[in-house]
C-alpha cells in the first residue's frame, strides 16, 4: 500500500508559503490507517520499547493505537496548561513560530525505553523538545517514528544519534 496516496497537500496553511501535509485522508481510511499503525507496531517491537510518547496532538493519533495493540502505556506530551499535575517543559522554534511542550513529572520512569511517535518530521523542533522532556525524565530514547518526513527541511540532522523511522518521505 502506498501511504503517500492518502496524504493531501494544502498550500498556504497555516500561513502563506507553508505546504501543509494533511493526514486526514489517511486516518479516514481504515485500511490505510491500519497499515500505518501496523508498521509502527513492528518498529516498536523491533526496538523493544517499554512505552510510547506522542506530542500533542497528532502524535496521539498514531501513538495510542500502537500502545493499545502492544498493551504498553502511552504518555502524552501537551501544550502548556493542559496537564493537571506538576510538569517539566521545553520551549522551541517551529518553522512558523515558537511553541512550548510539557510532560507530567514522573510519568516516564528512569531507564524506560521510549518510542516517540509523531505524524510529521519537518525542522525537528517538536521532536527535539519531546526528546529533551523524555531524557530529562530519565527515559531512554529507543526510537523515533514519523508518518511523514519532509526531507528538504533536514529535521533528521538533529536526530543522528537516534533510531528513526519515517513511513513516507517528501
Amino acid at each position: 500500500m502506498n501511504l503517500k496516496d492518502y496524504i493531501a497537500n494544502v498550500p498556504d496553511f497555516p500561513i502563506p508559503g507553508i505546504q501543509f501535509k494533511d493526514i486526514t485522508p489517511l486516518i479516514g481510511n481504515g485500511k490505510a490507517f491500519k497499515h500505518a499503525t501496523q508498521l509502527f507496531v513492528e518498529f516498536t517491537k523491533e526496538i523493544e520499547a517499554d512505552i510510547i510518547v506522542g506530542p500533542d496532538a497528532r502524535g496521539f493519533i498514531f501513538g495510542c493505537p500502537v500502545a493499545t495493540q502492544l498493551e504498553i502505556g502511552f504518555i502524552p506530551v501537551r501544550k502548556p496548561n493542559k496537564l493537571p499535575r506538576e510538569v517539566i517543559e521545553f520551549t522551541y522554534d517551529l518553522e512558523y513560530g515558537t511553541n512550548t511542550l510539557c510532560l507530567h513529572k514522573g510519568d516516564i520512569k528512569p531507564g524506560q525505553k521510549v518510542l516517540i511517535i509523531d505524524d510529521l518530521l519537518a525542522t525537528g523542533g517538536t521532536i527535539e523538545a519531546t526528546i529533551k522532556l523524555v531524557e530529562e525524565s530519565g527515559g531512554i530514547i529507543a526510537g523515533i517514528a514519523f508518518l511523514i518526513e519532509l526531507e528538504f527541511l533536514k529535521g533528521r540532522d538533529k536526530l543522528q544519534a537516534y533510531n528513526v523511522l519515517s513511513l513516507i518521505r517528501f
